[in-house]
């Protein structure tokens, strides 16, 4: 596989949401949409399965997101991994790998779509997530700004997500 050819992509169809802390869903301009709060911290979890032509050299994670009428400020992304390997992981008891973050700047006009990339080295970075292996993807706008700053009004739209090797 090379660099930057796309591995899995994901929708807010296929969102997971937890039982509580949850973004929720909506419609903008005919796509269904993923809405997480500016003040609280929301996320959701996708469950994935890495292509067995993946390579092992990293990946990058691109979120696709509006605001929902702002036209400045930064949010704060978080985005993690769980490896789910065969005859090893407990789905029951295995957590997260810690979160990167990124802090982008919203789009200039309301209605355009931001893309934000987030890198994972190969490895514990993404949990160790291997090729031919399912895993598990959580997606939190860290609403708080505990992570980093998150000042945007409003909320954040989640349109898709694409993971691509890096």
């Amino acid at each position: 596989m090379a660099s930057g050819d796309s591995l899995c992509f994901f929708t807010p169809a296929m969102g997971e949401l937890p039982a509580a802390t949850f973004a929720t869903f909506d419609v903008r301009g005919g796509a269904l949409i993923l809405d997480f709060d500016d003040a609280t911290d929301e996320f959701v979890e996708f469950g994935g399965f890495m292509p067995r032509h993946y390579a092992g050299g990293g990946i990058t994670v691109t979120a696709g997101w509006m605001a929902t009428t702002a036209t400045s400020g930064t949010i704060s992304l978080d985005v993690a991994f769980k490896s789910i390997s065969d005859d090893l992981d407990d789905m029951d008891t295995k957590a997260f790998a810690a979160a990167n973050n990124a802090n982008p700047t919203t789009a200039s006009a309301s209605g355009e779509v931001q893309y934000t990339e987030i890198t994972f080295t190969d490895g514990a970075d993404m949990d160790s997530v291997a090729a031919g292996e399912y895993f598990r993807m959580k997606v939190m706008r860290d609403g708080d700004g505990t992570t980093s700053t998150d000042d945007l009004s409003g909320d954040m739209e989640l349109l898709f997500i694409e993971v691509k090797e890096t």
